[in-house]
């Protein structure tokens, strides 16, 4: 029976795989930051906990996205494990570095998807992989200007607060 469903997949084993890897990243990335989300909480910072709290939703939407792809594609969508995850940040700015660092990654890995699906012609799946594509544009950027708020800002004083208070404000503007 596995054979049958095999013919009935549009998508190869090798674009299977990446896309089921994937999903394991996009899990990561939730349970991250939902660890820098209680960081961030546990540490008088509420403005960010609220911030990284919407960055784990998206990325559990990300997650199920993907998943949801791979069975309409009649393919086998694995539910990931979730290891690994870091708790612990040496203080506020690092717990931002450590996002933009998460975004960048994503970013490259679902490039290195798209070049797959290119050297195999799978045009449905590069349609599919242009959302997450351009998703990976807005986060990157609101990564980075959450980063500068610390240079803009800096930490002394009231910096730290104003910058908590600062960064859920960060909106992304696709027509600049």
């Amino acid at each position: 029976m596995k054979d049958l469903m095999r013919i009935k997949c549009l998508l190869s084993t090798e674009v299977e795989a990446l896309l089921n890897q994937q999903i394991k990243k996009e899990a990561h990335s939730s349970a991250l930051y939902l660890a820098m989300a209680s960081w961030c909480n546990q540490n008088g910072f509420d403005g960010s906990a609220d911030y990284f709290m919407k960055q784990s939703n998206e990325e559990r939407e990300h997650q199920l996205k993907l998943f949801n792809y791979l069975l309409d594609m009649g393919a086998n969508a694995i539910s990931p494990e979730v290891l690994g995850v870091k708790h612990d940040f040496a203080g506020f700015r690092e717990v931002f570095e450590e996002a933009l660092e998460q975004e960048i990654a994503i970013t490259q890995s679902f490039k290195n998807i798209v070049a797959r699906c290119h050297k195999e012609q799978d045009y449905v799946t590069i349609e599919f992989l242009n959302w997450f594509l351009k998703e990976q544009r807005e986060e990157e950027y609101k990564a980075r200007r959450a980063l500068e708020l610390f240079e803009v800002i800096g930490e002394e004083g009231t910096g730290r607060w104003h910058i908590d208070k600062n960064v859920g404000k960060i909106e992304y503007n696709s027509e600049a």
